[in-house]
C-alpha cells in the first residue's frame, strides 16, 4: 500500500515537471529559437502607431504537444512596434466643447488623433472667433505636438451652441446677440446635419460642455432658473447630442462625457446645481448605454476627471486649492495632466474596451476612494 502511494507521488511529481517546463518566463525555446520577453513599464503618455489591434475570440484546438504561447522572435522584434497600441485609423471623432488648447476637449482630441482618428469640434458661438484665430495664427502649435512629432489636424471647426436643439428654440435676446453675429446653424440638430452633410458619419462622440451661471452659489441660494440652466447645458446637452447625432453614429460607435466627484461626494463651493448636473449626467450613461447599445451597439461611458487649472474650471473661483488638496490626499501623489484623461478616453473609445458601457471611469489619481483628508488639522498630535 506504502509502494503504490509512493508510486502515484512520484508520477505527480514527474508530470509537475513536465507541465512547469512548458512554461519559461521570461525566456523560452520556440523552433530552436530563444524568444525573449519583456515588460516595459512608463508613465508618459504614449499612444503607439501600429497594425490594427484584431481580436479573435474563436476556440482552437489544444495542442498539449506544442508550446501554446506564441511570441515574437528576436529578428522580426526589431521592425515591430512593442505593446498593445490603440489605433483609430479610419474613424472620426467629434469633441463638442473645444474652446482653448488647455482643457480635457483639446487633451481628448489630442489623443485620438495620435491614435489616428479624424478630428472634428464644437466650439461654443462666442468663444469660435478667438479659438479659430489663435489656431489659424499657430498661438495651438506647440499644444497640437503629437507623440510622433506631428501636428494634431483638425478637419473642420463647427459652432455650436449645445444648450439649444433648433433653432425654434432660440430666444430673440440671443439670435441678436452680437457674439452670435455672423455665425449660422449652431444648434445640435443643425450641426448634426452639417456633419452629416460634410463627412457623412462619425464613430466617436465626445461631450466636453458644463455650465452653471451660478456655481458659486451655495445651492439653497441657487434660482430655479440658474440650476436648470445648469443641468440644461451640463447634462441634458448629452442627451440631446446622442438624440440628434445617432443617425450619423456608425454601428458599434463610441461616446465619453466628462464629469466629476462632486455628483456623489459633497464639493463645497461647487454650486448653482453643477453637483446636481454631473450626477444626472452619470444617470443618463448608464441608461444611455442600454438604449443606444441594443439600437445600435453604440458604446456610452463618463470619465470622473479630478481637478484640473483649465480656463472653465477657473470660474468656480477656487480650482487651484482644489488642485492643492488633490496633490496632498490622492493615493497617487502627483498633479493630473490632462493628457492622462486624453489617453483614457482613447482606450475606452477603441476596440480594446469593447465590452465596457455604461461606466464612469475616474482618472482623478485615486483620490475618489479616500475617506479620509491625510492633510486634516485634526490628524496633527
Amino acid at each position: 500500500m506504502a509502494a503504490s502511494i509512493t508510486a502515484g507521488l512520484q508520477m505527480l511529481a514527474t508530470r509537475r515537471s513536465t507541465s512547469s517546463s512548458r512554461m519559461m518566463l521570461p525566456s523560452t525555446v520556440i523552433s530552436d529559437k530563444k524568444v525573449t520577453i519583456q515588460t516595459k513599464l512608463s508613465s508618459s503618455f504614449s499612444i503607439s502607431f501600429a497594425k490594427p489591434f484584431r481580436q479573435s475570440f474563436s476556440s482552437a484546438p489544444r495542442r498539449d504537444n506544442n508550446v501554446v504561447t506564441r511570441a515574437m522572435s528576436e529578428e522580426n522584434d526589431k521592425n515591430s512596434v512593442s505593446g498593445l497600441p490603440i489605433d483609430l485609423r479610419g474613424k472620426r471623432a467629434f469633441i463638442a466643447g473645444v474652446a482653448d488648447d488647455n482643457g480635457y476637449g483639446w487633451a481628448i482630441a489630442k489623443a485620438l488623433a495620435a491614435a489616428g482618428a479624424e478630428i472634428l469640434v464644437g466650439t461654443w458661438v462666442p468663444a469660435l472667433n478667438i479659438f479659430e484665430t489663435s489656431l489659424r495664427r499657430g498661438k495651438f502649435d506647440d499644444s497640437r505636438r503629437l507623440p510622433n512629432g506631428s501636428l494634431m489636424e483638425i478637419a473642420k471647426v463647427y459652432p455650436l451652441d449645445a444648450v439649444f436643439d433648433s433653432l425654434e428654440d432660440v430666444p430673440d435676446d440671443i439670435k441678436s446677440n452680437k457674439r452670435y453675429s455672423g455665425s449660422s446653424n449652431w444648434t445640435v440638430t443643425e450641426v448634426a446635419e452639417s456633419i452629416k452633410n460634410d463627412f457623412g458619419s462619425i464613430d466617436i462622440l465626445v461631450h466636453s460642455l458644463a455650465n452653471g451661471p451660478e456655481v458659486t452659489k451655495p445651492l439653497l441660494e441657487t434660482s430655479r432658473k440658474g440650476y436648470l440652466a445648469a443641468l440644461s447645458a451640463s447634462s441634458y446637452s448629452f442627451i440631446s447630442l446622442l438624440q440628434h447625432f445617432l443617425p450619423i453614429i456608425n454601428p458599434g460607435g463610441a461616446t465619453i462625457s466628462l464629469t466629476y466627484i462632486a455628483s456623489e461626494r459633497i464639493i463645497p463651493g461647487y454650486g448653482g446645481g453643477m453637483s446636481s448636473a454631473k450626477a444626472a449626467l452619470e444617470s443618463d450613461t448608464r441608461v444611455l448605454a442600454f438604449e443606444a447599445g441594443r439600437k445600435k451597439q453604440i458604446r456610452v461611458n463618463a470619465i470622473s476627471a479630478g481637478p484640473l487649472g483649465s480656463r472653465a474650471a477657473k470660474a468656480i473661483g477656487f480650482i487651484e486649492k482644489m488642485i492643492e488638496y488633490s496633490y496632498a490626499n490622492a493615493p497617487l501623489q502627483k498633479e493630473l495632466s490632462a493628457d492622462e484623461v486624453g489617453a483614457a478616453a482613447a482606450f475606452l473609445v477603441s476596440p480594446l474596451s469593447s465590452a465596457i458601457t455604461g461606466s464612469v471611469v475616474y482618472v482623478d489619481n485615486g483620490l475618489n476612494t479616500m475617506g479620509l483628508a491625510c492633510d486634516s488639522p485634526s490628524l496633527s498630535v
